[in-house]
């Protein structure tokens, strides 16, 4: 992917993508110290979407093995962290369309790490409008979420995970998920209004959220930078 020269020097303000130059040059210590700074970060990102602490693990291994792979052709088309959770959203999605062609059973999510019970849960209680009338333990809370996530559709649960725990704007969202902005300001708002249902189902009445059967879009490798829409 050809970079612009002007692209380039917007994005070399990043300072994880400076470690990723480094890192192009030939500086070991600088790639492990992106790997510090995003693997529990992804992982957390990675079991929301398949459902697995232990495949998180192994898939977020294999983004920065792609990472790495990818180091010598590396061009700063975009913010570090779109790039690597570009990546990520592909590697997801190929793994869960590879589960659901073996037709394994969907394995109930591990505790997750200490990132596992960050302000996420109350972000995303927040943003669906629906904040419990009684104070819940940090156990009920964090699987209440995790259960309200299951109800979306997968698009939907990246985008609502990139925007409250990374923390995205709706062009950066756009470009890990190769979309536009509005489309993305869409897809977030059926995603409240989706976790606004199911929430409200079960404060009011007790009744659990139904997970959402995974979908099995065809999804390709990514190991260049994804340019950002304008």
């Amino acid at each position: 992917m050809v970079v612009s020269e002007s692209s380039a020097r917007r994005y070399a303000l990043d300072p994880d993508v400076r470690l990723m130059l480094e890192v192009r040059d030939g500086n070991a210590a600088a790639f492990e110290e992106l790997v510090v700074r995003y693997q529990d970060r992804l992982v957390t990102v990675l079991q929301h979407l398949v459902g697995d602490r232990d495949q998180a693990d192994d898939l977020a291994q294999d983004v920065f093995l792609r990472v790495y792979r990818a180091r010598k052709t590396y061009q700063p088309g975009a913010r570090f962290a779109t790039w690597l959770f570009t990546i990520a959203n592909r590697v997801a999605a190929n793994a869960l369309r590879n589960k659901s062609r073996r037709r394994e059973v969907t394995l109930q999510p591990k505790e997750s790490g200490s990132l596992g019970a960050r302000p996420l849960d109350s972000m995303i209680l927040a943003s669906s409008g629906q904040m419990p009338a009684r104070q819940l333990d940090k156990a009920e809370l964090r699987d209440i979420v995790r259960q309200a996530l299951e109800t979306l559709n997968e698009r939907q649960r990246l985008a609502v995970l990139l925007s409250k725990f990374e923390g995205m704007s709706y062009a950066d969202i756009a470009a890990v998920m190769d979309l536009t902005p509005q489309a993305v300001k869409s897809l977030l708002s059926r995603a409240r209004c989706n976790l606004r249902e199911v929430l409200e189902a079960y404060f009011e009445d007790g009744q659990p959220p139904a997970p959402q059967k995974a979908e099995t879009t065809e999804a390709t490798d990514v190991t260049q930078p994804h340019k950002e829409p304008a």
